[in-house]
């Protein structure tokens, strides 16, 4: 999935949306000491209260908010074993298109019961799962929340899961204004956290108007923090990179070509040649959009494009072979400069730590003066610290 199919379907998260409907709603409360099942409850999903509607399409959009290999993973299945049961995969594709409810809700039962396998949750927690219809109409402006009879409409059966923690409300000091005196609020029953998912997924996984049965949209409960155990034991899913692992591998292998040492103009063209594969993807309207990758090829020639000299393949495929042991690895050219724009370039320094956009990063040098290394910043502007206009020193480095 790309981040406006994800986007598409999150916004029509709301009450009476033409474009989603949830048929039905399974929640399932594990107890922490048991990891066993104390209580489970399935009902349409249009005979909850308006209000409860309104608290779980809320915590439903949660899911599916973040930014891709960032905090949402789209997860490829294993291969199940020949013979083997249980598989989540199996389960959830039974599960989508299964017509007795008495069914749904058994498989959707393995999987909560595969959360709570092996793992000590602080909290008791609460499992929802819920099945509906995603209906993707084409040339339809951004704003459309109704379906045309004359739009071709794409439709996607859907499963998404949200996993939330609980907690006791905290004891308060209440006025009673029927008795006129002050009481203890002693509130026992649990809070389900809806506002703050931790985990969850979506199933299946959608481009454009296919749906892919062999992926999972994953959810984190923290930024590059995903729960690799979940992924492989809830989801019997392969492994996955982040966004923060993929970056690391791209400056890990670009130091063993180019060496650790580089003046900041070589380094700001690097990024340019790799927002570039991003811009030209961008201006693709009229194709379905794909994933720049940056392979041993790909960073070889962004390598030359910056001006590095004497960059052969041999040098990068080695370096590819000691940073990742695979010459045929990839990655993601969004994960290397998540926004090309934004202040994501970290300089880290024993005075300050400074953050700058990637295209602004060849206005910054490193210079000599006096015998001590200094960081020079050019600025087309005064600079203003507090509200006071720094006074220029003409001729400083002179």
């Amino acid at each position: 999935m790309n981040k406006q199919d994800i986007s598409d379907i999150r916004r029509h998260f709301k009450v009476d949306s033409e474009l989603l409907k949830i048929n039905e709603i399974y929640n399932v409360y594990i107890r922490k000491e048991t990891s066993e099942i104390f209580y489970e409850e399935s009902r349409p999903f249009a005979f909850l209260e308006l209000e409860q509607q309104e608290l779980f399409l809320a915590n439903f959009k949660k899911v599916l908010t973040g930014k891709l290999d960032i905090k949402l993973f789209e997860v490829k299945f294993q291969q199940p074993e020949e013979g083997a049961t249980g598989h989540t995969q199996q389960l959830l594709y039974e599960g989508l298109y299964t017509e007795e409810t008495e069914d749904w809700t058994e498989q959707m039962q393995q999987i909560a019961l595969k959360m709570v396998q092996d793992v000590q949750y602080e909290n008791d927690i609460v499992v929802t799962f819920i099945r509906g219809q995603y209906y993707k109409t084409t040339k339809r402006q951004a704003d459309e929340t109704e379906v045309d009879k004359n739009d071709e409409v794409y439709t996607t059966p859907f499963i998404l899961s949200s996993l939330n923690q609980t907690e006791l409300p905290k004891q308060s000091l209440v006025f009673d204004y029927v008795d006129l005196e002050f009481k203890s609020n002693l509130v026992i029953n649990p809070v389900i956290k809806l506002a703050s998912p931790i985990g969850g997924f979506l199933f299946p996984c959608f481009t454009d108007n296919a749906a892919d049965v062999n992926r999972v949209l994953y959810t984190a409960s923290k930024p590059n923090k995903p729960d690799l155990l979940f992924i492989e034991n809830v989801l019997n899913g392969d492994q996955i990179v982040t966004a923060e692992e993929d970056k690391a591998v791209f400056e890990e292998i670009v130091k063993l070509v180019i060496g650790e040492s580089v003046d900041s103009k070589t380094l700001a063209g690097v990024y340019e040649e790799v927002n570039h594969l991003l811009v030209v993807e961008d201006e693709k309207e009229d194709e379905p959009e794909d994933i720049p990758m940056l392979d041993v090829k790909e960073v070889e020639r962004v390598l030359k494009a910056s001006g590095i000299e004497d960059v052969s393949t041999e040098q990068v495929e080695r370096a590819f072979k000691t940073v990742i042991d695979d010459t045929t690895y990839e990655m993601k050219a969004s994960n290397i400069i998540p926004n090309y724009e934004a202040k994501s370039i970290k300089i880290n320094t024993k005075v300050a730590n400074i953050s700058v956009s990637a295209q602004d990063l060849k206005y910054i040098k490193q210079v000599n003066y006096n015998g001590k290394q200094c960081l020079l910043i050019e600025v087309e502007e005064d600079t203003v610290i507090d509200g006071f206009t720094l006074v220029s020193e003409e001729n400083i480095l002179s």
